[in-house]
């Protein structure tokens, strides 16, 4: 299963693990979660990218990063580069 894309609450625990975060609302706005940074969100991309080389993810899911976007915003941007099975 790991070529399945993690869930929300999975890369919550993965943006918090290289932030240091105490926690990561995964439906508060990124840019209000005061523990978690841009280089944090990037670090968390390039070990995303290493972990699922076959999802074409780049710095473009946080290309029009608002107050209205959350983790689960990103990870619905995941969902939508997975490619077709079969």
């Amino acid at each position: 299963m790991s070529a399945e894309l993690p869930t929300v609450e999975e890369l919550a625990t993965q943006l918090q693990a290289v932030s240091g975060a105490d926690e990561v609302d995964v439906d508060a706005a990124l840019l209000q979660l005061s523990d978690v940074d841009s280089l944090d969100l990037m670090e968390w991309l390039y070990g995303f990218q290493n972990q699922y080389p076959h999802i074409p993810a780049d710095e473009s899911l946080f290309k029009d990063i608002d107050d209205s976007t959350t983790l689960r915003t990103v990870h619905q941007r995941l969902l939508d580069l997975v490619p077709a099975a079969g």
